[in-house]
């Protein structure tokens, strides 16, 4: 330590990290969340900090978007900085029909077009999925605070912009929602021995083409991003 992409020295983060995949949200974590939150990391503007939720310590670090990037972060987290647990929360597009906008999903799998598992040189196919403790823990927390929970399948594509869409074709295997990040950290978490899970609002409803405005966003973020630390606290 440092590694290439985290200049912080070892015990600067907590045991359990949220991972945005905006550097900037990072930041807006901390400063609205934590208490005596410091930053810990500034390495291609890819933000980290520790401090406080509840008295328990938490951290909060950019992962940047795809699969890539997810590798390189949560890899050194979990490899190098002792790192047990990482939430993911981001948004996701929602391919059922009975998910909407501002809708909580937990990925419990994360299939997807990624490559990513294929460094391990598997004998087969692998299916990442979440730490069911932080998902169980998770989800109970979401429903307690009475958000609309979905708990099922994602899927990472490494491509936002598709030249044929993949919505039908993940919908019929009962996919719930398309993000980018989460198969490489379960692959990171499986391959380490660590827990993570993600966490995603919906943010567009692929099937009909609607986007969540400015207030629906803060407010359905804001309330993924409580959920997640209230899980962090509970570990």
């Amino acid at each position: 330590m440092p590694t290439p992409h985290i200049e912080a020295p070892g015990g600067a983060y907590a045991k359990t990290v949220l991972m945005p995949g905006d550097p900037l949200r990072a930041k807006f974590i901390a400063e609205t969340f934590l208490t005596g939150a410091v930053q810990v990391n500034g390495v291609r503007g890819m933000l980290g900090f520790t401090g406080s939720y509840k008295g328990v310590p938490v951290s909060v670090q950019g992962s940047g978007m795809g699969c890539p990037s997810m590798g390189i972060y949560s890899y050194e987290l979990f490899q190098f900085y002792g790192v047990e647990n990482i939430i993911r929360v981001g948004t996701a597009g929602s391919i059922q029909e009975g998910l909407h906008i501002g809708d909580l999903v937990i990925a419990l799998g994360a299939c997807g077009n990624s490559h990513f598992a294929g460094q391990y040189q598997l004998p087969g196919s692998f299916a990442p999925i979440a730490s069911f403790e932080l998902a169980r823990e998770a989800e109970a927390i979401a429903r307690a605070r009475g958000c609309a929970v979905a708990v099922g399948n994602v899927a990472s594509n490494d491509t936002f912009y598709d030249d044929i869409s993949p919505v039908e074709a993940w919908r019929k295997m009962g996919v719930l929602a398309l993000e980018m990040e989460s198969l490489a950290l379960y692959c990171n978490a499986a391959r380490t021995g660590k827990r993570a899970v993600t966490l995603l609002t919906v943010s567009d409803e692929l099937l009909t083409g609607r986007s969540a405005g400015i207030s629906e966003r803060q407010s359905a973020f804001t309330a993924m991003m409580e959920v997640a630390l209230d899980t962090a606290a509970a570990l």
